[in-house]
């Protein structure tokens, strides 16, 4: 029996201490913390990584401060389109839905298309179907409404400007800061077996059914037992350019890289020589994690098996 280990992150960005009240702040490490803590017992008990990210993804997208599940983001239309991936490393499995509506967690449908439909990816009407054909749980559109979300899409929705969760628009209605409202927990359980999971409400007034990387199998999401577990949040466009995700393994498989340095490379060159704004959790077949991001700050968390148990926000 080895080390066992689970990362989180709720988003990347301008997340900057001067914005924030401390009021919301704890809201923010509370959360965090009872995600990681959901996802931790599972790999206490024996259970296996993707239980473990599965529930610890789950208990965000159910925390209406973050961007995913219920406290999505509106889109042009005014609606919520989310976007979700999962994937072990045992056998390179893996499963990702794009565009859904009304599905309360959209992760629990990503992994059922990865035990169940007999493909990795589904997208819009047909995902849907294939939710309630599962009995995976779906809510009405009250149930993902924010105010603060609704305030910010108010802000930019008679423009064609779309934003990044936050953005750094001249309007009072928002924040100041930007943040990159992503989701996502990796995990290595005692058994050495490694899983991602990520999740997305997407983009503020996005247009034209916009995906990012977050359901993109080794853009926003990938594992591999060889090498790592990683999932992403940033910029979705400049990481699937980027292949960010499988990207890391590659330096780990084909340069004998540790994690550390190999997300290093990823996050700290190659994305940001493409203007790639964000950062990325990792775990390695050992139980090692690393968390890198080139913003100012990432909602982000590790425990472990060694006693190390810490929730952060700023650099």
């Amino acid at each position: 029996m080895q080390k066992f280990t689970i990362t989180i992150h709720g988003g990347a960005g301008t997340i900057l201490k001067q914005d924030m009240t401390p009021e919301l702040e704890q809201l923010y490490l509370t959360g965090l913390q009872e995600a990681q803590d959901a996802g931790f017992k599972i790999l206490e008990m024996g259970g296996n990584a993707l239980d473990a990210v599965v529930a610890a993804v789950c208990s965000l997208e159910n925390n209406i401060l973050f961007n995913a599940g219920k406290g999505s983001v509106f889109t042009k239309k005014g609606e919520h389109e989310m976007d979700a991936s999962v994937m072990e490393g045992k056998n390179l499995l893996a499963g990702a839905v794009a565009g859904v509506k009304n599905v309360r967690n959209p992760i629990e449908l990503a992994l059922a298309v990865m035990k169940y439909s007999n493909h990795v990816f589904l997208s819009g009407q047909g995902a849907i179907d294939f939710a309630m054909q599962q009995k995976i749980a779906l809510m009405p559109d009250d149930y993902f409404f924010s105010q603060f979300r609704f305030e910010q899409w108010k802000a930019v929705r008679d423009s064609d400007t779309y934003m990044l969760d936050h953005n750094n628009l001249e309007t009072e209605a928002l924040m100041k800061n930007k943040k990159f409202g992503t989701v996502g927990a990796t995990a290595c359980d005692k058994f050495g077996n490694l899983a991602a999971a990520t999740s997305t409400g997407g983009m503020t007034n996005k247009q034209y059914n916009r995906i990012g990387d977050t359901p993109v199998i080794g853009s926003g999401t990938y594992a591999n037992n060889n090498t790592c577990a990683i999932s992403c949040t940033g910029h979705g466009e400049m990481f699937i350019r980027a292949v960010a995700a499988y990207d890391v393994s590659c330096l780990m498989e084909y340069k004998d890289l540790s994690l550390q340095e190999a997300m290093n490379i990823v996050v700290n060159e190659k994305l940001k020589k493409i203007d790639g704004e964000g950062g990325m959790i990792g775990v390695d077949a050992v139980g090692n994690y690393a968390m890198i991001f080139n913003s100012e700050g990432m909602y982000r968390g590790v425990k472990n098996s060694d006693g190390i148990n810490e929730v952060a926000i700023y650099r």
